[in-house]
């Protein structure tokens, strides 16, 4: 399932609901329908940038958020595990478009609403 996240601050960003699961979950926010005000934006931000450095610190636990995922990047026929190494995306690369969003919704004063 793909989440639409929109905001008047800055261009829509769509992830999959998998992978979006985590950084809403830190916000304690709900998968299906939500909103984050401008007000919670500025908190938002702290916790999303302290996420995102915690996960280059210990790439360990990037893995394992991925491995747990019902929805990761699956090996190519053929792949070796240094090969997949290679094509992994990381929790930062994926949470950046969001916080680019969050920082541009916290700046301009806008909500991001996402869901309706």
């Amino acid at each position: 399932m793909l989440i639409t996240f929109k905001s008047k601050s800055s261009p829509e960003v769509t992830m999959y609901q998998e992978h979006a699961q985590r950084i809403l979950d830190l916000l304690s926010k709900n998968s299906a329908r939500g909103v984050i005000t401008a007000a919670e934006a500025s908190k938002a931000v702290e916790l999303l940038e302290q996420e995102v450095a915690l996960s280059k610190l210990h790439p360990e636990v990037d893995s394992e958020h991925a491995a747990h995922s019902h929805f990761h990047e699956l090996p190519e026929e053929g792949e070796t595990p240094e090969m997949a190494e290679k094509h992994h995306v990381a929790f930062s690369q994926r949470a950046f478009p969001l916080l680019e969003m969050l920082r541009a919704a916290r700046d301009g004063g806008e909500n991001i609403i996402w869901g309706v």
